[in-house]
């Protein structure tokens, strides 16, 4: 049996607010069934470190992401779960 392969592309929006010492990132993805997922991640700047917005928003937007990563995991279980009418094994990393 040959499976026809589709692409499918998702979009992930970030947003930034900044001030002189912290940094928030906001993220969300739209999936293909055209829900979303949104995350957030926060940055903090010591004042012993330069002044660098860019870091923040690294720093913020990873975390961002990383907390929108979590999310479809446990989407992805609870699917998995939902579909087999059985409690599956956790899929975190």
């Amino acid at each position: 049996m040959t499976r026809t392969q589709t692409a499918v592309g998702w979009h992930v929006e970030m947003e930034f607010q900044e001030d002189d010492r912290h940094t928030r990132a906001a993220a969300l993805v739209r999936l293909p069934d055209g829900s979303e997922v949104r995350a957030h991640g926060r940055a903090n700047r010591h004042d012993m470190d330069a002044d660098q917005p860019k870091v923040g928003e690294e720093i913020a937007g990873a975390r961002a992401l990383n907390e929108l990563a979590m999310q479809l995991l446990t989407k992805a279980h609870e699917e998995i779960d939902q579909a087999s009418g059985r409690t599956s094994h956790p899929i975190h990393v």
